[in-house]
C-alpha cells in the first residue's frame, strides 16, 4: 500500500468529519468509516505509517482517532 495516497484518504475523511461539533463523536465516526470501508491490509499500512512516522502527515483530528481507537480501527 502506498502510504501517501493512504494518507490523503485519511484526511479526506478527517476533513469531513473535523465540522462535527462534538469531536469524540467525530473520532467515532473517523474510526468506523475506516474499518467500514477500508480493507485490513490498508488499514494496517496506515497505522504502520502512524507508527514509524509519527503521522506527521496526517490531520490532528485522525492522528488522535488512530491512537485512542486503534483496536476499533483493526
Amino acid at each position: 500500500m502506498n502510504p501517501a495516497n493512504l494518507i490523503k484518504m485519511a484526511n479526506q475523511i478527517g476533513s469531513f468529519f473535523e465540522t462535527m461539533p462534538d469531536r469524540e463523536q467525530a473520532q467515532h465516526d473517523i474510526a468506523s468509516h475506516i474499518k467500514r470501508f477500508w480493507e485490513p491490509r490498508m488499514r494496517r499500512s496506515l497505522l504502520q505509517y502512524v507508527d514509524q512516522h509519527d503521522g506527521v502527515e496526517l490531520m490532528e483530528i485522525v492522528l488522535d482517532t488512530l491512537r485512542k481507537q486503534r483496536t476499533m480501527v483493526l
